[in-house]
């Protein structure tokens, strides 16, 4: 008992001390040179809004008493965030974080869930490089740009939830035909649910969708954006772009090595030093450990 208290607040400390590791680099980040004045008027604008809504609304909810006033200050910080959205502008900068963290996000939550349903602890990556899983990172950024304009026409939840389930099963059917297509490669199959659609869509993940895209539009995206903000530093601007010069080059790696693996299997020679290199670092046992829910070829299942 006691060791499982001192690893639960062990783990704990880590976790705290890995969020001041964040924070403090967010605030490094921002206290870079400005950005010019035009691309800083627009986030100034949508702070100072949200700051006049917060002052506003806590005035209101310091004359309340109890219960009440917990309340009330927790609607004030919801108010305060709505504000900010209100007058944000979505671009490319909150796009390739948001990718970034869904990929790594949808991950986690897929691999406790396989945990949970099945026992299964196998690595179910997308990508060579990093704790990626780029399905859900796009998944994501569709909810985030398409809910984020939903939200500003008052969309109803029902309509989230069907906008939710159809951009989840519309990437599960392209990403599955993409792979037996272009790689005769399966990472899952739904032919032995009785629910199923397709062979990569099924009814009951149509629903799971859904409510992630609920909950996604609901509490996390306004949260989420709210505390990406808009850049104000070239550090921001800076940072970000090399994350997205990472993805790309991640992506692209992983194509590279998935098309080598399928001409490895139909007995083509690399024609150039840069597939020699390929195949050379990672062979088909490096694709087989790093992708273990992967199946190529002859080990897919029969439909």
């Amino acid at each position: 008992m006691l060791y499982t208290l001192l690893l639960l607040v062990f783990f704990i400390e880590i976790v705290r001390g890995f969020v001041r590791v964040i924070v403090y680099f967010s605030e490094w980040l921002q206290r870079g040179q400005s950005i010019d004045e035009e691309s800083l008027e627009p986030a100034v604008r949508a702070m100072v809004e949200s700051d006049d809504a917060l002052e506003r609304e806590m005035a209101r909810a310091s004359q309340k008493r109890g219960l009440a006033r917990v309340f009330a200050r927790w609607q004030a910080t919801n108010d305060a965030v709505d504000e900010y959205l209100d007058n944000m502008s979505l671009g490319w900068y909150q796009v390739i974080i948001i990718f970034f963290v869904g990929c790594m996000a949808g991950l986690l939550l897929e691999e406790v869930w396989m945990l949970v349903t099945a026992g299964l602890t196998e690595n179910r990556v997308g990508l060579v490089w990093g704790p990626f899983s780029p399905l859900y990172g796009t998944g994501a950024v569709l909810l985030t740009v398409l809910c984020f304009q939903m939200r500003r026409h008052g969309a109803k939840t029902w309509q989230i939830f069907l906008i939710s389930a159809a951009i989840g099963g519309g990437l599960e059917q392209i990403t599955g035909w993409a792979m037996e297509v272009l790689f005769n490669a399966e990472s899952w199959t739904y032919l032995h649910l009785p629910d199923h659609i397709t062979q990569w869509v099924a009814w009951r993940f149509l629903f799971f969708w859904g409510l992630l895209g609920i909950v996604w539009t609901r509490v996390i995206m306004p949260k989420l954006l709210y505390q990406i903000g808009m850049p104000t530093s070239r550090r921001q601007v800076l940072f970000v772009t090399l994350v997205a010069l990472y993805l790309v080059a991640d992506i692209g790696m992983t194509l590279v090595c998935f098309n080598r693996k399928a001409a490895r299997d139909l007995g083509v020679p690399p024609a150039n030093a840069f597939e020699r290199w390929v195949d050379t670092n990672y062979t088909d046992d490096f694709i087989a450990g790093r992708f273990e829910n992967l199946k190529i070829g002859d080990a897919r299942d029969p439909k």
